[in-house]
């Protein structure tokens, strides 16, 4: 079975327009291969999630939400790998394969847990791009509780969000 398909386009030019900001990390970069400790256990990784880092929001940030998202998946709607919200507006870096900080918590991936979920595409398919986005949220809690959706969360973001920065690197294998 073949695996060919169009490139989905990047998924945040589709959404309303807000203001930049910078999000950095010592582990992931843009357009260059995730290392081993960013992969799913199943591909034979480590399944830690990135340092990841953020400057830059905007006066009237009350909290911050982490995404991963992977457009590239062979499914109508991507692969969602990990829904952070209700980060404090005090916090401005995650460090790798650490927890949350309190009252922030994950809801579930679309592997079905709440833990970051590294990647793992088919193997031999395209490579794939990881989103990995800080959302400047307007409020200090999204709303959402644990049993939400990545589309519910993503739909709350759409009207709550300020600003957002990103990284995008990709794997393949």
């Amino acid at each position: 079975m073949s695996l060919e398909r169009p490139t989905p386009p990047d998924p945040y030019t589709l959404l309303p327009a807000v203001a930049s900001m910078t999000l950095t990390s010592d582990d992931v970069r843009d357009g260059e291969q995730l290392a081993k400790d960013f992969i799913s256990e199943a591909a034979g990784g480590a399944n830690l999630s990135p340092q990841l880092s953020w400057s830059g929001a905007p006066d009237g940030t009350r909290s911050y939400a982490l995404t991963c998202f992977d457009p590239d998946a062979p499914t109508p709607s991507g692969f969602w790998h990990w829904v952070v919200v209700d980060i404090p507006a005090t916090t401005t870096s995650i460090a790798r394969g650490a927890g949350l900080p309190y009252p922030a918590f994950a809801v579930k991936n679309d592997a079905g847990t709440t833990e970051y979920f590294g990647s793992a595409p088919p193997q031999g398919d395209v490579p794939h791009r990881y989103f990995f986005v800080v959302h400047a949220v307007d409020v200090e809690t999204l709303g959402v509780d644990r049993d939400a959706s990545p589309a519910v969360v993503s739909f709350n973001l759409a009207f709550h969000t300020l600003a957002r920065g990103m990284v995008v690197p990709v794997y393949s294998h």
